[in-house]
């Protein structure tokens, strides 16, 4: 499998993987509303294509704000079910984040659960008020949450500047 940017081709194909690998009402989750109207990070946006082009796996990031400062939504991150069990969720994760790190990001949230996400080092985050409906057990961490609270809110259109 390769690993790559997503392109504007791939937006179809990578909302049917979401739409496979996800309950049906998924965009009624609380970390979708943050989402709305926001294009995700296109330097960390990844796909995983096989030699033949065909979709196995994928990873978004979005802008956000918790408090007063920038840090990244990690999610959705979905495994054709095909291809589970190869470590391509794993791939798409630490690439990602490597990429990340890269570009300067300081701090990383996601909803998860923190027995898979605690091996890439997340950590639960306390202080940090995800919109309702989210059990703030599942609210994870990574990097630098020192001091870092309050309500995560949505960076819109054109404000994603983080550097």
């Amino acid at each position: 499998m390769e690993l790559r940017l997503e392109t504007p081709q791939d937006w179809w194909a990578v909302e049917a993987l979401y739409d496979l690998s996800f309950a049906p009402g998924r965009s009624a989750l609380s970390s979708y509303r943050l989402r709305d109207g926001v294009p995700p990070v296109p330097d960390l946006s990844l796909v995983a294509c096989d030699e033949a082009g065909i979709l196995g796996g994928a990873i978004r990031y979005w802008p956000i704000r918790v408090g007063e400062e920038d840090a990244l939504l990690l999610g959705p991150v979905a495994v054709h079910p095909t291809r589970q069990g190869e470590g391509l969720g794993g791939a798409l994760v630490r690439d990602s984040l490597a990429r990340a790190k890269a570009l300067g990001w300081a701090r990383v949230l996601l909803v998860g659960d923190a027995s898979y996400y605690g091996k890439f080092g997340f950590k639960m985050l306390h202080g940090v008020q995800m919109p309702p409906p989210t059990n703030p057990d599942r609210v994870l961490g990574l990097w630098d949450w020192d001091g870092v609270e309050g309500e995560v809110t949505s960076l819109k259109k054109g404000s994603s500047e983080h550097i």
